[in-house]
């Protein structure tokens, strides 16, 4: 199986020589550790590789930037290409590259800080389950579209820590679009697109088909932990998103002597064998940079 370079190569070779299109990549780490410049750094490999960059799916309600539009024009000289949540869609819009082909989409941008059903009461969960579910329709046009114009790569960022993860409306989401989009035949995508109207798009459905086995998922999840030690340990209850990633990759702060640094560590990559390596890495003007391996 042909894989998807993260575009560090030094990444790449602890993981066999890259990303394993078709399967979940978890890659877990406080805020500011650099998680979204890797994304971005993935993403913007689709370039080379597949002739499309990859697209950004920012799941954050904080109502704060995440700085996506910043770190992509000048870690990759990527103007990206929002696309609007207003709630208007127009399925045979698919097929028009002009109006889909989007580089990013910020579903929850005027939502509240809660996040969690713990943190609130019935009533804001129901406003938040009407506004995820208001707004389903867009984030399959957003998907598909791109998708039916070579797009084989997709990074969801904004996702923040919660003790449990079925208390997360940002989990749920997460699952709905991975199971339901992302791991989907694409004609099932686009009868849950088209709806009554799938009939008469069947010809350009089957004209624009794609194989969701080619299409590789990075997830940016937001730990509580900093430290990679305690990422190490961490454990991983059932049902975390963790358990089913084919790939999990900890990014944390080191301690050694006074000094504070950086590393990562695989600590999971089914289809190659896993090194042990803990590496060090700098975050530069030009992304992640990690220390050779000797």
């Amino acid at each position: 199986m042909s894989r998807q370079s993260t575009g560090i190569a030094e990444l790449d070779n602890l993981l066999g020589g890259g990303l394993l299109p078709g399967t979940l990549t978890v890659v877990m780490g406080a805020t500011g550790i650099g998680k979204t410049q890797l994304g971005l750094c993935f993403a913007n490999e689709g370039q080379k590789q597949e002739g499309e960059r990859g697209i950004l799916f920012d799941l954050t309600s904080r109502g704060d930037s995440q700085n996506h539009a910043d770190y992509a024009a000048r870690l990759c000289d990527w103007q990206l290409a929002e696309q609007p949540v207003d709630g208007q869609v127009f399925p045979e819009q698919a097929w028009q590259r002009e109006l889909t082909r989007r580089d990013y989409m910020h579903i929850f941008r005027h939502s509240g800080k809660r996040v969690t059903a713990s943190d609130m009461d019935s009533d804001q969960w129901r406003e938040w389950k009407y506004e995820q579910a208001k707004k389903l329709d867009q984030v399959i046009a957003f998907f598909y579209g791109n998708f039916v114009h070579g797009v084989r790569r997709c990074v969801i960022d904004g996702v923040e820590p919660t003790a449990k993860a079925a208390d997360s409306i940002q989990i749920e989401m997460f699952d709905y679009l991975y199971h339901q989009i992302l791991r989907k035949e694409h004609d099932w995508v686009a009868r849950d697109l088209f709806r009554v109207g799938f009939r008469e798009n069947t010809q350009r459905v089957n004209d624009n088909a794609y194989d969701h086995q080619d299409i590789g998922c990075l997830l940016l999840y937001t730990s509580h932990e900093v430290m990679l030690d305690d990422l190490i340990t961490r454990p991983i209850e059932s049902g975390d998103v963790l358990s089913n990633a084919n790939t999990i990759i900890l990014m944390g702060k080191t301690r050694e002597g006074n000094k504070i640094g950086r590393a990562l560590h695989v600590a999971k990559h089914r289809g190659s064998a896993c090194g042990e390596s803990i590496v060090p890495y700098k975050i530069t003007q030009t992304g992640l940079q990690l220390s050779p391996q000797t």
